[in-house]
């Protein structure tokens, strides 16, 4: 057993406004019978994180505080509770971080990442943005020792990524996607290794519309001052998108990604709006008999064992996505970067 230390560092929000603060706090000690302690080696930036960082309508309705951020993370098992067996101390591991209750109609039918009484680490709890963090036994996935810290702590995203896009196949496929923010991007490699056979990707951020084609999409368009439709439709022969992979919550961007559909094409929406849509249903969809998913979180587990897969047999390549890495101490330099757009991935190494 290692001997922990009495006190961590935690990136803590201390109260109701903008920012947050890196504090002292204990170590969490009283292990349940089916927790973990976990040694964090990498966290990234997620865009949830930032919403709390500046504390918007969301933040407010959802966070109590003081509460320690975070849940994208990757480290080391150092302890674990009586009943434990799924990992041992020692153990290089990453976190699901929608923690399932285990027993409601969800759970028990394949869908425990819209279990009925769903907690999520960060945002319902205590999070990973410290040097421990403790989880139950039944969010934590094994990672292959040879893919780096680093990578291993962007698979929550990840997943995201490969929920949103594998609801149907798209080998062959005509696909945009609207918003190349971190999981934007994330979504650019995956759909490159999935065969697309062209990704058009619109997003307003010049430095992240820059990276999208750096990464490998094809077109890129800023629908501030070009007709993403008309773009779309020129690209497709007239016919428009295959596949709509919304990721920006933007309903402008919702309204023209439906409408650059193909008719009987698909729509996967990841994107969170801060208010209700408005949209014409009958000519965006009905009409179009376009099949629209809507994507929370991953399969647990069904989308980890893709992405393990696809960086241990080195199929994706997070290099370019994952822009910068900075120390656990300069995260207020993250944050900066995530605010202004100016970056892909940002991960903290402690």
């Amino acid at each position: 057993m290692v001997k922990l230390p009495e006190n961590m560092k935690a990136i803590v929000k201390d109260g109701p406004h903008y920012g947050a603060k890196m504090m002292t706090v204990d170590v969490p000690k009283d292990l349940g019978a089916h927790e973990v302690l976990v040694k964090v080696k990498a966290v990234s930036i997620c865009g949830t994180d930032l919403h709390i960082w500046l504390w918007n309508e969301w933040a407010k309705k959802h966070i109590n505080v003081p509460q320690i951020l975070g849940h994208e993370f990757a480290g080391e098992v150092v302890a674990v509770g009586s009943e434990v067996s799924l990992v041992k101390i020692g153990d290089f591991v990453s976190s699901e971080t929608h923690i399932p209750c285990g027993h409601c109609k969800q759970c028990r039918t394949g869908n425990m990442h819209v279990c009925q009484n769903l907690k999520i680490l960060g945002v319902d709890m205590n999070g990973a943005f410290a040097e421990y963090v403790k989880v139950p036994e039944i969010v934590l996935w094994k990672n292959d020792p040879s893919i780096p810290s680093i990578w291993a702590s962007v698979q929550e995203p990840l997943g995201n990524a490969i929920h949103t896009i594998f609801t149907e196949d798209v080998a062959g496929k005509n696909v945009l996607v609207t918003g190349a923010g971190p999981i934007g991007l994330l979504a650019i490699g995956v759909l490159k290794t999935a065969g697309a056979a062209k990704i058009i990707v619109s997003e307003i951020n010049e430095y992240r519309r820059n990276l999208a084609k750096e990464i490998g999409a094809d077109v890129t368009v800023n629908p501030k001052n070009q007709s993403l439709v008309d773009i779309v439709k020129k690209e497709t022969d007239g016919d428009g998108a295959d596949v709509l992979i919304e990721m920006s919550g933007n309903p402008q961007a919702l309204h023209d990604g439906l409408a650059s559909l193909t008719n009987a094409g698909r729509a996967s929406l990841l994107g969170v709006y801060d208010k209700d849509v408005q949209i014409n249903l009958n000519d965006l969809v009905i009409f179009k008999a376009i099949r629209i998913y809507g994507i929370t979180g991953r399969k647990m587990f069904e989308t980890w064992y893709k992405g393990a897969e696809l960086l241990k047999n080195k199929k994706l390549d997070l290099s370019k996505i994952i822009t910068h890495v900075l120390d656990f101490d300069d995260y207020e330099k993250g944050f900066k970067l995530m605010e202004e757009g100016k970056c892909g991935k940002v991960v903290l190494k402690l």
